[in-house]
């Protein structure tokens, strides 16, 4: 028998299916269906037939729609992150997809843009497809529309921040910790005025690390003003303006703790063309900060630890684990580079 021959590529007729190669390779569609699934029953010369027509055909197997038929798991995945755009999640989601490799999974992934509507319909759009867990970084203040899914079956973790109306397996950094570690660090050169500049109150990162700042001031029976304080989106025209407000007046600050990487660098942008400067500690590593004029201290967390602690963890769960959920907090690290030794003026 001749080899098939492929659809000339100007005739689109949509994804070949079994019966299509059945009709090619001159066979039944049982026939085909062993030939992919590599059952045996079938003569070398016709199984060779079928492959040829599978070749011609582009003929690709619905690995999901056989595992769902079988009542089987679908082999992936889901992480719903903030924003790829940060460079705190890519290593997150590397060190994911690399546990979720090793247990022979895809990883489908997604950013919410600090949207709750967003968050929500790519978590259940990823439901829908029968992912076999969730991975999440939450955003809005209310998760609870997850419970269904979570009651059917599929284990949920939550990573970098908590969930809000529903218990589930959480893996954060210790970031009131990290915080006071970085404000105790500028006291220690001698700084008593520290100001600090936050994201929006409502993040939980934000909150606990205002609480670190704040609880390192108290400990030092230092005053934590509220002028000293900021609180809000990182926008460079909010941050400017803060940045103005604790760097004149009566009680100027002499440091800074910045509460994440946007923060830092919004904020360095703008002490570049003051001609002192306030020392300066950041709150998340980035890409450069040890090759600056002064290299800037840190309080880093491990983004590529917290993913693969996330997906170990939901791993875990997929394999039978039970008990109640577990809540990981995993710690910082202060790095000393420069920006954060410059003494008290």
């Amino acid at each position: 028998m001749p080899a098939p021959q492929a659809r000339p590529a100007a005739e689109p007729t949509g994804r070949s299916t079994m019966k299509d190669v059945a009709a090619v390779a001159g066979v039944g569609i049982k026939t085909v269906s062993r030939v992919v699934n590599e059952e045996s029953g079938v003569t070398a010369a016709t199984a060779s037939r079928v492959r040829e027509a599978i070749e011609a055909l582009g003929y690709r197997r619905n690995d999901g729609a056989r595992l769902l038929r079988q009542g089987l798991r679908t082999g992936s995945v889901g992480l719903i992150l903030e924003d790829l755009a940060d460079p705190f999640y890519p290593p997150l989601c590397r060190a994911v997809e690399e546990v979720a490799r090793r247990h022979g999974s895809l990883l489908f992934s997604g950013s919410s843009v600090q949207q709750p509507q967003r968050e929500r319909d790519l978590a259940l759009a990823f439901c829908a497809r029968r992912v076999d867990g969730l991975i999440l970084v939450p955003t809005g203040t209310d998760q609870g529309y997850l419970l269904p899914e979570q009651a059917a079956g599929t284990p949920i973790v939550c990573v970098d921040r908590p969930a809000c109306g529903l218990v589930a397996d959480t893996v954060l950094s210790d970031n009131a910790r990290g915080a006071r570690e970085g404000v105790e660090h500028l006291l220690r050169q001698g700084h008593r005025r520290i100001g600090f500049l936050g994201d929006a109150p409502e993040i939980h990162t934000a909150a606990e690390r205002l609480r670190g700042y704040r609880a390192a001031l108290t400990a030092a029976a230092l005053p934590a003003r509220e002028s000293w304080v900021s609180m809000s989106a990182p926008e460079p025209a909010r941050l400017r303006l803060a940045l103005q407000r604790m760097l004149a007046g009566r009680w100027p600050v002499s440091a800074l703790l910045c509460g994440n990487n946007r923060i830092t660098v919004a904020v360095l942008r703008e002490l570049a063309a003051l001609p002192h400067r306030p020392a300066l500690v950041g709150f998340d590593d980035f890409e450069l900060a040890d090759l600056l004029a002064v290299p800037v201290t840190v309080v880093a967390q491990d983004p590529a630890r917290l993913g693969r602690t996330a997906a170990e963890l939901l791993f875990a769960r997929l394999a039978g684990e039970h008990g109640p959920a577990q809540r990981i907090e995993l710690p910082t690290r202060l790095i000393p580079r420069g920006s954060g030794e410059l003494p008290a003026r």
